[in-house]
């Protein structure tokens, strides 16, 4: 799915951008642990579109692509946002009400990794 690259592109940039953000215009006005969780968010948003970029090359060259290799994507992407989204904005604004979404975006990205997984174990 070209979507998934186009998505992988655009996340994986976003993480680029967010990591200087976080070492040049956030320095002076977080804390550190604020920094750690900000850098946290763009540390897994990177590895996640990296592993998006995988499924959409993937899907573009199997033969049928197989639905596990869109769940998985689509499970990426849900987990990125809900993971990294919600640790921005818990350093940013501060909002800690958001604590419980980060777990529920890392179950997300399991779920793309075994989905990624199954995918694998079916290739033809």
């Amino acid at each position: 799915m070209r979507i998934f690259l186009a998505i992988a592109a655009v996340l994986g940039g976003l993480s680029v951008a967010g990591g200087a953000f976080a070492s040049h215009a956030l320095q002076s006005r977080l804390s550190e642990r604020a920094i750690e969780v900000f850098q946290t968010g763009v540390r897994y948003q990177m590895y996640h579109a990296i592993a998006l970029l995988v499924v959409g090359l993937l899907w573009a060259i199997a033969e049928p692509p197989t639905p596990w290799l869109t769940a998985a994507g689509w499970a990426f992407v849900v987990g990125i946002g809900l993971f990294s989204g919600s640790l921005y904005l818990i350093s940013l604004a501060g909002l800690k009400v958001l604590g419980p979404v980060t777990p529920i975006g890392g179950l997300a990205l399991l779920v793309g990794w075994g989905c990624l997984a199954i995918a694998a174990l079916q290739w033809r």
